[in-house]
């Protein structure tokens, strides 16, 4: 069975593939796939948790496909705009490029 992926294009034009992974009981992992595919260096993640009457079953696990479709383009958005690189910086090429806390000019 193939993965559900949604899109979300930045504030720079970026459009990112979003993706939900690693669900728990209560929360699932927000990935946001940078569209050069040739590392996984500036890919973001961030952490959404559930509060639907399943996720008071430690032995339950969220659904990746109702997560993301739960999703709406403002949630994608807020969860874009506060997430975290999958990969610490590269402290040999500089400082690392951050579109999610760039301000539009």
């Amino acid at each position: 069975m193939a993965k559900k992926t949604k899109a979300h294009t930045s504030p720079d034009g970026t459009t990112w593939t979003v993706s939900v992974q690693s669900p728990g009981s209560s929360n699932a992992m927000i990935v946001f796939r940078h569209p050069d595919s040739r590392s996984s260096r500036l890919d973001r993640y961030n952490w959404v948790i559930s509060h639907d009457p399943e996720s008071r079953s430690v032995t339950s696990r969220l659904s990746p496909d109702k997560v993301l479709g739960q999703l709406d383009a403002g949630t994608i958005t807020r969860l874009f705009q506060r997430s975290m690189p999958v990969s610490r910086q590269d402290p040999f090429n500089g400082p690392e490029h951050s579109p999610a806390v760039e301000s539009k000019q």
